[in-house]
């Protein structure tokens, strides 16, 4: 490899790690702060371009993850390609091109958006040093912070049943790769691999549940203002929404 091209990359991860740090401290600030909106002069929100999911997944014979019934089937041959090119590993891609397939056509869900979220959340389930399992599993869990009302964060109290999500009988933690809260997870759990377990630690029923999430309500986001309101409907800060942009943009150059 060539000077040019090794900085290139390194200037690629430094970015993306950047990124990450950003997210991870307004990443659980949906409950803390009042809708957000950048305006312009004029008075009017301004939005960022949506994405381009490029290339977009193609149908094919399953394997391994994501092989249950009613799954859709990822092109393994698509799959190793695109990861290869992203940057991203095989079971990470696989999750959000399946979340993608399923999700509605109406709503334009690309898999870099997914992808991009799963970056600032979590690394893809790959944070402080931990691997992602052809399952769509950590090594280890990832649990954020606990929701104690303390610095940027809300407080939410825990329940028996959200306890049994992160062990913390007193305060709820966001879950998992894609950073659910408890009480989110149970409104939108998916089954993305079709083992008939809705798992918020599960890669690919987190990207499922994420799809559903921010197409709710018939969003297009096919255009700026609706992918936009999706990715700020998922966490209330512009940080958020310019470190997810970054991330998923870079994946569909990456791609493209």
């Amino acid at each position: 490899m060539t000077g040019r091209p090794l900085r290139a990359v390194l200037v690629f991860v430094a970015a993306l790690v950047a990124l990450s740090g950003v997210a991870y401290v307004v990443q659980q600030t949906l409950y803390v702060r009042p809708p957000v909106r950048d305006l312009t002069p004029g008075g009017a929100a301004a939005y960022v371009a949506a994405p381009v999911a490029r290339p977009a997944p193609t149908a094919g014979a399953a394997a391994g993850a994501g092989s249950g019934a009613g799954v859709p089937q990822v092109d393994p041959a698509w799959l190793r390609r695109t990861a290869g090119a992203a940057g991203l590993p095989e079971a990470a891609l696989g999750a959000y091109a399946r979340a993608e397939l399923a999700s509605p056509r109406s709503c334009g869900l690309g898999w870099t958006t997914l992808a991009g979220i799963g970056w600032v959340e979590s690394q893809h389930g790959t944070l402080g040093g931990r691997t992602l399992g052809a399952d769509g599993r950590s090594s280890t869990r990832i649990l954020g912070p606990a929701l104690d009302g303390e610095g940027p964060f809300a407080a939410i109290r825990a329940t028996p049943e959200t306890t049994g999500y992160h062990g913390d009988p007193d305060w709820d933690h966001a879950l998992g790769p894609m950073q659910f809260i408890p009480t989110t997870w149970e409104q939108w759990a998916a089954d993305g691999d079709g083992d008939g377990v809705r798992d918020p630690h599960d890669l690919d029923d987190a990207a499922l549940a994420a799809a559903d999430y921010l197409c709710a309500g018939g969003r297009d986001l096919t255009t700026g203002q609706g992918w936009t309101d999706a990715v700020l409907s998922y966490n209330n800060a512009r940080a958020y929404v310019d470190a997810v942009h970054s991330a998923a943009t870079t994946y569909a150059d990456r791609t493209g």
